[in-house]
């Protein structure tokens, strides 16, 4: 495996995201479906790798996605300026008035607690960002040198298997980007981020497959657990049962270093280790393949408000603990910090700051600070 080299200079941003920003509606304790108030939050595989980086470390992010124009895509477009992501990628397609060519999409999302699952349900089909094309985005502007009176550039390009489940045309349009970030010299991380719902119409796991094989391929750094590798590159972790109560860690090494066999243009392959006791009592770990070592921050026990997102910020810690030059132990620990951190709180997005991830990484107690 060859290093990852990153560029020099300084670009118009640290990172791009490309994906899809729904709105999520959330009943708090209670159930969807005998709900009578939801809170709002925005979320997305791809965005909130975005704006954890931005809000929890610092660096400048944008996201390039695109909302129907009407009252709900405004109130996305709220939640990302909130969260201090660059929102000049952002495309508006004119709405019909009731949504029969374009709409925004919505994710209702439950906690769960105790022996209770979260659960999801989702509400996006014909969005905005389904309808984008190879040529909505002029790639070679966002990551080559840009106008003389503006500079352009990104130093990280992130993408996943959620937006290329989109719809026929977005894994041309992931393509498009990643070319023109390879010619550019931006790497290129890439989340699998299975979603069965989201590929069970358009031919299930086979078509995942023959989708993300080729994306992967022009891909640096991927990242997903293993039910993502299985499902979406038909690689499978062994001597694992189906509850996952025990993770084997020869067996996980073995899965990354298959993985990295199959695609060997990867710099970097990093899995999440999670076994689920309940919906709120986790054990929470990861694992990397670098450079041919593989680098393990084992599972600890960690409560859970909110598990949704805590994949995305993990991928959001190690990309910051990368870009900022750090030995890859460190930024693994960072992700796992990171993580963690970011499902003690409501919502897809992490409201953690770097003072709090490096503590939890040096072993701080949540002894009350004042």
């Amino acid at each position: 495996m060859e290093p990852l080299v990153l560029k020099q200079g300084a670009p118009r941003w640290d990172e791009v995201s490309l994906g899809e920003v729904m709105l999520r509606l959330d009943p708090g304790e209670g159930r969807i479906h005998t709900a009578r108030q939801f809170q709002v939050w925005e979320g997305g595989g791809e965005y909130n790798v975005a704006r954890g980086l931005r809000r929890c470390f610092g660096l400048r992010t944008a996201v390039a996605t695109a909302l129907a124009d009407n009252p709900v895509g405004r109130l996305v477009e709220d939640m990302i300026l909130q969260g201090g992501v660059d929102t000049s990628l952002m495309k508006w397609l004119p709405h019909d008035g009731v949504g029969r060519t374009v709409r925004n999409g919505l994710n209702f999302t439950e906690r769960g607690f105790g022996v209770r699952a979260a659960a999801g349900c989702s509400d996006r089909g014909h969005t905005a960002i389904a309808q984008v094309s190879p040529g909505t985005w002029y790639w070679e502007e966002i990551f080559g040198p840009g106008r003389a009176a503006e500079a352009g550039g990104a130093r990280w390009f992130h993408t996943g298997g959620i937006f290329a489940a989109l719809s026929e045309s977005t894994p041309a349009v992931a393509v498009a980007a990643m070319d023109a970030a390879r010619r550019h010299g931006t790497p290129i991380s890439y989340d699998l981020n299975f979603r069965d719902s989201l590929w069970k119409s358009i031919g299930g796991k086979a078509k995942a497959q023959e989708v993300n094989r080729e994306l992967v391929r022009k891909v640096d750094l991927l990242l997903g657990n293993e039910e993502d590798f299985s499902a979406m590159l038909g690689i499978s972790v062994q001597g694992v049962a189906e509850d996952f109560a025990e993770l084997p860690v020869a067996s996980y090494e073995q899965m990354l270093r298959d993985v990295a066999e199959a695609y060997p243009s990867l710099k970097m392959v990093a899995t999440t280790l999670r076994t689920a006791h309940t919906a709120t009592r986790n054990a929470w770990g990861a694992m990397a393949l670098y450079e041919g070592e593989t680098v393990l921050v084992p599972q600890t026990e960690i409560e859970i408000l909110d598990r949704v997102g805590g994949g995305d910020s993990f991928a959001s810690g190690l990309i910051y603990g990368i870009l900022t030059g750090k030995p890859v132990e460190w930024a693994l620990r960072c992700g796992v910090a990171h993580g963690a951190l970011a499902m003690t709180t409501p919502g897809d997005t992490s409201t953690a700051t770097l003072a709090e991830v490096e503590r939890v990484m040096k072993g701080g107690s949540a002894r009350i600070a004042r």
